[in-house]
C-alpha cells in the first residue's frame, strides 16, 4: 500500500473516531438538558402505619415556579411532575401539597432520581375508639359480589353418516385426487352438520365403519367446532361408509356469586375484588342479628365510612372504618 493511501486510511479512521466521540458527547449533552422528573406518592400520616391511606386529588407543585404545570395524585396516591429544563440534579427545590381535607405541606429536598414520600394530616382528627365504651359489636363479617361466566349445557348430540363412492384398484395416472402414495384414483366426500341457532358443537369424532377402510383417510383441515361442523374423508380403494359425531352444548352467561374474607386493622376492615366483580354487599352480624347491606355505587354502610381505589390491574381496593357507636369483637 503506497504512502497516500496509508494517509487516507488514518485520516478516515480519524475522521470515524471523532465522528463517534462527538455523537457520544452530544447524546450527554442532551441527557443533562433534558427535564428531570420527580415521582412520588402523598398518603395519610398515621401512628399505625395500617392505617396510611393512599389520598387522591393532591395538588403537587414546586416553589419559585421551577416546575410549569402542576400534578394530580391518583387513586394510588402516586404522582409524577416534570420541572423546568435547566434544574440539574442536587438542586434544591420545595415539593408544595394541597388538598382542601388536609394542612398544608411542604418538603424542600434535592432534585433527582429520588422517591418523594409526601405524609399529609388531615383538619379534622378522627375520634379514638376506646374499646371499654359500650357500642354494637360487628362480627362474621363476609364480602359477596358476582361475576360474569360462561357455562356449557350439554343438550345432546348428534350423529350422521355418509359414503365416499369410489372403484378400487384403478391406477391415479396424476389425475386428482388420488391415494397419498399417488398410485391409486381416490375420490372425496364431505359432510356438514348445523348444532342449531345459539348451540356449538364439541368432542367432533368421524371414522371409517364400514368398506375398505384401511384405505381411507380422514382429510386434514375442516372445521370441527362451532356451531357448524364440516369434514371429509378421502377412499382409494371401493365405497366406504363414514361415520360423524359430535356433542352438541349451549352456551350460557350467568352471574356467579363468590365470597370474600375481609381482613380487619385496627377499627378498618380492607379487601380486594377483581375488576369484573358487581352488586358487591357486605354481610355483617350487628348486635347479634345478621344483615346483607349493599355497598352501593356510593360506597355506603350505616356503621362504616368507605372507600375505594383502583389498581394498575384495574383490581379494586376496599377500606371500610367504623363509625362511631360501632366496634369489632
Amino acid at each position: 500500500m503506497s504512502g497516500a493511501k496509508k494517509t487516507a486510511v488514518w485520516v478516515i479512521g480519524l475522521a470515524a473516531i471523532g465522528g463517534i466521540a462527538i455523537a457520544v458527547l452530544f447524546s450527554r449533552l442532551q441527557e443533562k438538558r433534558r427535564p428531570l422528573t420527580l415521582r412520588g406518592a402523598v398518603m395519610k400520616r398515621d401512628n399505625d402505619m395500617r392505617k396510611e391511606l393512599p389520598i387522591a386529588d393532591v395538588a403537587i407543585s414546586v416553589a419559585n415556579g421551577l416546575a410549569p404545570y402542576e400534578a394530580k395524585s391518583d387513586s394510588s396516591g402516586g404522582f409524577s411532575l416534570r420541572l423546568r429544563s435547566g434544574i440539574k440534579a442536587g438542586q434544591p427545590i420545595t415539593l408544595m401539597f394541597r388538598h382542601p381535607n388536609y394542612r398544608p405541606f411542604d418538603m424542600t429536598e434535592p432534585a433527582g432520581d429520588t422517591l418523594y414520600i409526601a405524609k399529609l394530616i388531615p383538619l379534622r382528627e378522627e375520634p379514638k375508639h376506646d374499646e371499654n365504651r359500650p357500642g354494637l359489636t360487628v362480627n362474621n363479617l363476609m364480602v359477596r359480589y358476582a361475576v360474569k361466566a360462561t357455562t356449557e349445557a350439554n343438550v345432546g348430540s348428534a350423529v350422521r353418516t355418509f359414503e365416499v363412492q369410489n372403484k378400487g384398484n384403478v391406477p391415479c395416472n396424476g389425475q386428482s385426487p388420488c391415494s397419498p402414495d399417488g398410485r391409486w384414483k381416490a375420490e372425496i366426500g364431505s359432510v356438514t352438520m348445523d348444532a342449531g341457532e345459539g348451540n356449538e358443537f364439541r368432542n367432533t369424532r368421524v371414522s371409517c365403519i364400514a368398506g375398505p377402510c384401511p384405505f381411507t383417510r380422514i382429510e386434514p383441515g375442516g372445521i370441527w367446532r362451532g356451531r357448524r361442523i364440516e369434514v371429509s374423508a378421502r377412499s382409494w380403494s371401493d365405497t366406504a361408509t363414514f361415520l360423524l359425531e359430535a356433542e352438541v352444548f349451549h352456551p350460557m352467561i350467568s352471574d356467579v356469586i363468590r365470597q370474600s374474607h375481609p381482613v380487619m386493622f385496627g377499627q378498618a376492615l380492607n379487601f380486594t375484588l377483581p375488576s369484573t366483580a358487581e352488586g358487591v354487599s357486605v354481610e355483617a352480624e350487628i348486635g347479634g342479628t345478621t344483615i346483607v347491606f349493599p355497598l352501593g355505587p356510593n360506597l355506603f354502610l350505616s356503621w362504616a365510612n368507605c372507600n375505594a381505589r383502583v389498581n394498575p390491574d384495574q383490581t379494586r381496593v376496599y377500606r371500610c372504618e367504623l363509625k362511631p357507636g360501632y366496634k369489632f369483637p
